[in-house]
C-alpha cells in the first residue's frame, strides 16, 4: 500500500489526527515536546487546538500527514530541536551542536495500523527536514525489543522501525516511557 506524506497545513487534517472527541477535552495535541511547559499548562480545551491551528498556517508546518487518497491517516510531529522541550532535556542528552530536527510523535489511526503508514511517516518526516536544511533528524523510540507496546504510549516510536529507515543508534538516554527505555537514534543528512 502506498501513502503519500504532505507537510501537516491542513488544520482539519491535522485535528483529525491529533484532536480530541470533545472540542472542550484537554488532550495534548501534540503540544507538550512543542511549547513550554508553561504555557502547556495554561491552554486549556479549545485554546489548545486554535493553537495548533496557528501552527498549521506558519511554514514549516508542525509536522508531516499521511494519506490514503484524501484521508488523512497518519500524523508526525517534526520541528527543529531546538523549537523544542528537548533542546533543555535532562532526560535525553543532546549528542553535539549541530541544529538537528526532532521526530518525536506518530499517530496511525485505527483501522490503518499494520499496513506500513509509520514508515511512511518517518521516510515523510525525514524528507521534510531534509528539505527545510536540517543537517540530521533524530528519533527518542522505546527500546522495547520484542516486547509489545501499548498503542497509545508508542506515540514515540519503536526503535526497529528508525533502524529500518537507516537511523542509528546515537546515545543511550534516561527517558523511560511505558517501562521502556528511550534511545537517541540519528539519520545524517547532509
Amino acid at each position: 500500500m502506498t501513502f503519500e506524506v504532505r507537510p501537516a497545513s491542513v488544520f482539519e487534517d491535522v485535528q483529525t489526527l491529533v484532536g480530541p472527541k470533545s472540542a472542550g477535552a484537554n488532550v495534548c495535541w501534540c503540544l507538550s515536546y512543542r511549547i513550554p511547559s508553561k504555557l502547556n499548562n495554561e491552554l486549556r480545551g479549545p485554546a489548545r487546538g486554535e493553537y495548533v491551528g496557528e501552527l498549521c498556517r506558519v511554514q514549516p508546518a508542525p509536522g508531516v500527514l499521511a494519506y490514503d487518497g484524501d484521508e488523512p491517516v497518519g500524523w508526525a510531529a517534526v520541528a527543529p530541536r531546538s523549537d523544542t522541550s528537548f533542546a533543555r532535556s535532562r532526560t535525553i542528552p543532546r549528542f553535539d551542536d549541530l541544529p538537528v530536527w526532532s521526530l518525536w510523535c506518530i499517530r496511525v489511526r485505527p483501522g490503518h495500523r499494520k499496513q506500513g503508514v509509520s514508515h511512511a511517516l518517518i521516510a515523510g518526516a525525514v524528507e521534510f527536514a531534509r528539505s527545510h536544511g536540517a543537517p540530521a533528524i533524530e528519533a527518542y523510540p522505546l527500546d522495547n525489543g520484542d516486547t509489545r507496546v501499548d498503542t497509545t504510549m508508542a506515540y514515540a516510536g519503536i526503535r526497529k522501525n528508525f533502524e529500518r529507515a537507516g537511523f542509528t543508534h546515537a546515545a543511550d538516554t534516561t527517558s523511560v516511557l511505558a517501562g521502556h527505555p528511550r534511545v537517541l537514534m540519528r539519520l545524517d543528512l547532509r
